[in-house]
């Protein structure tokens, strides 16, 4: 046979539960009152302070927002420097790959008239 507890268990049980309940919400009307009473006793200094800092709380400033033109324009700036960046890149690999060619050029003969392991590391350093 399963046990069931009995109805008296069940009763103390439910009044335990139910007293708690009440214990919790007395205790929370108790610190709202206390906080209401407080409120009312503070300087009106210092409550406008307090409702100064509830509204920023409740309603925070909105960001300055950028004019779209504005961003627009540092979208073009941005693009710029980023086309100027890219062709002196350019520029500086074309004048590695100029340096280079002598080099090149020099290694590749060395490796037709005598073929090395020293001038084919010289090729493949210089000519890729």
């Amino acid at each position: 046979m399963p046990s069931y507890p009995n109805r008296r268990e069940l009763y103390v049980s439910l009044k335990l539960i139910v007293c708690i309940a009440l214990g919790i919400w007395l205790g929370a009307m108790a610190v709202v009152l206390t906080g209401m009473l407080f409120y009312k006793n503070l300087p009106p200094a210092q409550t406008q302070a307090l409702e100064k800092a509830a509204a920023q709380l409740t309603a925070p400033e909105a960001p300055a927002v950028e004019p779209e033109n504005t961003l627009f324009q540092k979208y073009e700036q941005n693009l710029r420097e980023s086309e100027a960046r890219q062709a002196r890149e350019q520029v500086q690999e074309q004048r590695q790959k100029n340096f280079n060619r002598a080099k090149c050029d020099f290694w590749i003969q060395q490796d037709r008239t005598a073929p090395s392991e020293r001038s084919r590391a010289g090729i493949n350093e210089y000519c890729g």
